[in-house]
């Protein structure tokens, strides 16, 4: 017979004892988590079920100097966004193809941005930006057709009045790959938009600000099931205010015209930037339309390159410019006397080569100060050659700025080129020979100046001695309260310890040039006394000369505040006029005068009249005389 199992009562009261102890703690544990930890797991619920939205901030705005209407301004738009993660393989099909064909999209560029491998990526991808509201409508109401699309609203950029003040301004656009591999850990991510150029991708973290965000409660389909639970609020970016004066830009613009070059205008006293042109430029609002790669494509392979800032982005030989820096070499090195003349025969013999004057008939005895009034190169060959040297040149060439950037506030400067021996040598292989020195001499060769070095080289001349830090910026300006946040200082870029008396005297023998000089019949403005320079630039074709015209205004003054610099270059691929020098007077005139461009040409076209009408009256005069004269000497006879 079986033997009975019987399990001791110690042992049947521990499993008991175990049951219950375990009822109990799991029954108080549900206990806890339903009513005493309900509002933490409730927000761990929520949690899961939330959707983070970015509350993007506004760039800010950009004014110019006078700080009344805006340059750069923000333009109502919507920004279209999705979720790879969540959506299907489907839906991210349908949604390509739908894209594409309502909304003109390129369908590769949006599988660039949303590939349909991408299930794990739950961040939101901008799909398009720019899109108008008719188009939000029309997603709104064909919804089913957009699976897992959503939009907010995002500004884009508008420039008012397009132009030359592109260049200074630059453009906006999404950020590449490479570029956030260097921004990321300054607050950018796969979605900002950036400053591409200008002032725009110089102050860039000015601009743009910080983004906000959203959290809300969504169902499974991305729905809105509650009112959103956290908000923080974006902060948008500061305003910018410019030292550009927006009347002198027009003015400067519609001087220079249809004409490859630049035009740049200085205070020498602060090195605040009152205009910068260049010619061929572009407008930044079409980069912003359905047709912007097309545009950029465009202006990409124009042969005239509109992208480039002549002022600060292209070098050239400064021509006969460069003779104001070889007329202060000459007075500091006490080189040459003041009293002693060349003799100018419209050429020069050195070695087994001849070098002419643009006089073919030579000018003459020349001094120092006629010889800078005439322009003459054979005076300043010599000079070159005989009493200064190619080191010495090159001296005085970096100590009024040349060969190195002048460290402006945009983005791309180029720095010039001073040639030396050692430069060749480098270089080409080659030794210096005397025929080097002749061409720098008169500012040729690979002797090479960017329009602004040249106004800095003037700002210098005017302070006698000391010259400062050209830049665009003038404030930084909180864009809700107004509140002035900073303000640039002038800063000094070089201090010369040239003696001032070279300075004075310099300034004398440039007015020279406009009232006995080269420039004596092209300057006519009565609006401003000035003193300047005329170049004119070869290229080796018969017709092809780049022209420059460098002045500073007024002559003489003794206020620092009232004074600027201009430069002008106007590139020999334009057919050749001399147009630096006309321009200027324009400019000149209608800066001091305070007229507009349309003012300056009626006040030139009036003094044109008059001087005309008085040219017949003293033809008449002189006819009337000799007639009767000649009755005079009938009567006689």
């Amino acid at each position: 017979m079986p033997q009975k199992f019987i399990i001791p009562k110690s042992r049947l009261l521990f499993l008991m004892i175990l049951i219950i102890g375990s009822v109990v703690t799991y029954t108080f544990y549900l206990g806890s988590m339903q009513i005493v930890n309900f509002g933490e797991y409730q927000r761990r619920a929520k949690d899961i079920a939330s959707r983070e939205a970015v509350l993007l901030a506004q760039r800010g705005e950009i004014y110019d100097r006078n700080s009344d209407l805006p340059l750069v301004m923000n333009i109502p738009s919507f920004a279209l966004y999705a979720v790879p993660g969540e959506m299907t393989v489907e839906q991210k099909e349908k949604l390509i193809v739908n894209c594409s064909e309502y909304l003109n999209i390129d369908e590769n560029e949006i599988r660039k941005k949303i590939p349909l491998d991408s299930e794990g990526n739950f961040l939101p991808v901008e799909i398009k930006d720019a899109v108008q509201y008719e188009d939000i409508i029309f997603i709104a109401e064909h919804i089913d057709e957009f699976p897992g699309i959503s939009w907010q609203s995002k500004p884009i950029r508008g420039y008012p009045e397009p132009g030359s003040i592109s260049h200074i301004l630059g453009y906006v656009g999404d950020i590449t790959s490479e570029d956030l591999q260097i921004l990321y850990n300054k607050g950018y991510n796969r979605n900002s938009t950036i400053g591409k150029s200008g002032i725009e991708k110089q102050y860039d973290l000015l601009l743009r600000g910080e983004d906000g965000s959203r959290m809300r409660t969504v169902d499974v389909k991305g729905r809105r099931i509650e009112d959103d639970l956290k908000i923080i609020p974006p902060r948008n970016g500061n305003n910018l205010v410019l030292t550009i004066d927006r009347k002198i830009q027009k003015l400067c613009e519609q001087a220079l015209g249809e004409r490859i070059g630049s035009v740049v205008v200085m205070k020498p006293s602060t090195g605040e930037v009152l205009a910068m042109v260049s010619y061929p430029y572009f407008d930044p609002n079409l980069f912003y339309t359905d047709r912007s790669k097309e545009v950029y494509t465009k202006l990409s392979l124009d042969s005239r390159f509109p992208f480039i800032n002549r002022a600060i982005q292209s070098s050239y030989a400064p021509a006969s410019t460069f003779k104001i820096i070889m007329t202060a070499a000459v007075l500091e090195e006490e080189a040459f006397s003041l009293t002693s003349t060349i003799n100018c025969t419209g050429e020069k013999r050195f070695g087994d080569r001849v070098f002419k004057c643009h006089k073919h008939s030579g000018h003459g005895p020349l001094n120092l100060s006629s010889g800078l009034a005439e322009s003459c190169n054979v005076f300043f060959y010599t000079m070159g050659v005989d009493y200064l040297g190619i080191n010495k040149i090159a001296d005085y060439s970096r100590r009024f700025g040349f060969g190195e950037s002048t460290g402006i506030d945009l983005p791309g400067e180029v720095e010039g080129l001073v040639p030396t021996p050692e430069w060749k040598e480098d270089v080409y292989h080659t030794i210096w020979v005397g025929g080097d020195t002749v061409n720098v001499s008169i500012g040729q060769g690979a002797l090479n100046v960017t329009p602004l070095q040249l106004a800095v080289s003037l700002s210098m001349i005017v302070n006698e001695g000391v010259a400062y830090k050209p830049h665009i910026l003038k404030r930084v300006v909180d864009s809700s309260t107004g509140e002035i946040i900073s303000e640039v200082k002038p800063e000094i870029l070089r201090r010369s310890n040239i003696r001032k008396e070279t300075f004075r005297t310099l300034q004398d023998y440039m007015r020279g040039v406009i009232t006995d000089g080269t420039a004596r019949y092209v300057i006519t403005t009565k609006a401003v006394e000035m003193a300047g320079k005329t170049g004119t630039g070869e290229m080796g074709f018969e017709d092809k000369w780049d022209s420059w015209f460098a002045a500073f205004a007024p002559y003489g003054s003794s206020d620092p505040d009232e004074q600027i610099v201009l430069v002008v270059n106007v590139e020999g691929a334009n057919n050749w006029e001399w147009w630096a020098p006309k321009a200027s007077d324009m400019i000149m005139q209608g800066i001091f005068a305070d007229q507009s461009y349309e003012e300056v040409l009626d006040e030139f076209d009036r003094r044109w009249y008059i001087r005309e009408l008085k040219a017949r009256e003293a033809a008449a005069a002189a006819e009337a005389e000799a007639a009767e004269s000649e009755t005079q000497d009938s009567v006689a006879q």
